[in-house]
């Protein structure tokens, strides 16, 4: 089974970083815009459709909030498997975001890493961009 973490620190704090990812049905808006172009929630599990056109059903598995972390899990299309955690941590004013992913099979690795990536500068960009009020 391919593991893949990432791990970035963002310029935010940490509470704001949580409460948008803890918003599970809002992917598309407050934490990954233009990564995610929609999420629809249904009991237990949100649907995803990213900017490359996958669509994924993700079950929410653990909505932690003393832990600040969120695990999820992918049902079908490519994956045998696939369980996701993400935390978010006080990082010295900022925060680091932390997400690792276990995925089989194993040949799915490289395109998993490569969309968390785009994923954790996404992330990045919208959390130290300063929202207009």
């Amino acid at each position: 089974m391919a593991s893949i973490r990432k791990e970035i620190r963002i310029a935010a704090p940490a509470a704001q970083v949580w409460d948008a990812l803890r918003d599970v049905g809002a992917l598309h808006t407050r934490l990954v815009p233009g990564f995610v172009l929609d999420t629809r929630l249904e009991p237990g599990a949100r649907i995803v459709t990213f900017a490359n056109g996958a669509v994924a059903r993700e079950l929410i598995v653990t909505l932690d909030d003393a832990e600040r972390r969120l695990v999820w899990s992918v049902v079908g299309g490519p994956f045998v498997h696939h369980n996701a955690a993400a935390q978010v941590l006080d990082d010295d004013g900022g925060c680091r975001f932390v997400w690792i992913a276990d995925v089989l099979p194993d040949a799915a690795a490289g395109t998993v890493a490569a969309m968390m990536e785009q994923a954790v500068q996404a992330i990045r960009r919208t959390m130290e961009t300063p929202r207009a009020t």
